[in-house]
């Protein structure tokens, strides 16, 4: 059985928040919309989550936070994914380069690293710490162990690190396990840098030799010299909007049906079975696009 809401726009990928715990500081960082977060769902319970989420045709799940890898049960999470469910997840980076390797053979299936410059003094004024070598080993140790293609997620950010795309693009040039990224800033909480992508999408249009358009959000792909880059660009898009097929987990047990609206979630913390089935129907019926 797949999941559609009233607008026809089925549901077949679930992100799952595991912590509001994170090691860094960034500038722009909105939680993943998560207000005073109680204590996360345990293990088993994320389990019968995606145990349910099967049951309704989802076929990728990706695990987010705050910072994924300071759930100490993080492996154990990865194992109980069910057969025939890709999981990925996204992460700063900073503690991936020690636990690549194991998340691999857990199941894990690839990895989104959020890296938002590649100069140290940058990367420390977005967020608040000089982890980069961490991160920077973390992608070699995730391409190693076949997390592949690693993303990375760079967010535009005006004046801070808007100059730094063609590092970017220098650095996944010609390696065919890194796609670059660029996520448009949700001013969520009076971070005064966002920037307008229409005219960065137009350049990348004219230097592309091929522009896909993916299914998720209707999302370009654009292919420029040995470099994949994609564009998320979640705000005033109805395209964004009318090809979501996402629903979303808060660490604490509230199914998200929309990125940007926190006056529609479902608490299913402690439930199961039928009664959690019957939560995830409802929370898919109350997804409707926020841009039309």
């Amino acid at each position: 059985m797949t999941l559609k809401d009233t607008y026809n726009r089925p549901v077949s990928n679930l992100r799952v928040s595991l912590t509001p715990k994170c090691n860094l500081s960034c500038i722009y960082c909105h939680r993943e919309g998560e207000k005073s977060p109680t204590e996360p769902l345990s293990a088993a319970e994320i389990a019968e989550v995606l145990r349910v989420a099967a049951g309704f045709g989802i076929r990728s799940v990706k695990f987010t936070g705050g910072e994924p890898t300071l759930r100490p049960d993080l492996i154990e999470i990865i194992k109980s994914v069910p057969a025939g469910m890709e999981s990925s997840i996204t992460t700063n980076g900073t503690l991936l380069a020690g636990l690549a390797a194991d998340l691999k053979q857990a199941g894990l299936r690839r990895v989104n690293v959020s890296i938002d410059s590649l100069d140290p003094a940058t990367y420390r004024k977005i967020t608040g710490t000089d982890r980069l070598l961490d991160v920077l080993e973390g992608i070699d140790a995730a391409i190693a162990s076949g997390l592949t293609p690693v993303k990375l997620n760079m967010v535009v950010l005006k004046g801070i690190n808007d100059h730094e795309i063609d590092d970017f693009l220098a650095y996944v040039r010609g390696n065919r396990d890194l796609v670059l990224q660029l996520i448009e800033l949700m001013n969520f909480n009076d971070c005064d840098y966002h920037g307008d992508l229409n005219g960065l999408e137009d350049s990348l249009a004219s230097r592309s030799k091929q522009i896909i358009t993916r299914r998720m959000h209707h999302r370009k792909k654009y292919c420029l010299d040995g470099a994949e880059v994609e564009v998320v660009r979640p705000l005033h898009n109805t395209e964004f909007c009318a090809f979501c097929n996402r629903l979303r987990l808060t660490s604490d047990g509230k199914l998200k049906p929309c990125l940007l609206r926190t006056d529609n979630h479902v608490d299913i913390r402690g439930k199961s079975g039928k009664e959690l089935e019957d939560l995830f129907i409802e929370a898919v019926h109350r997804r409707q696009p926020f841009y039309t």
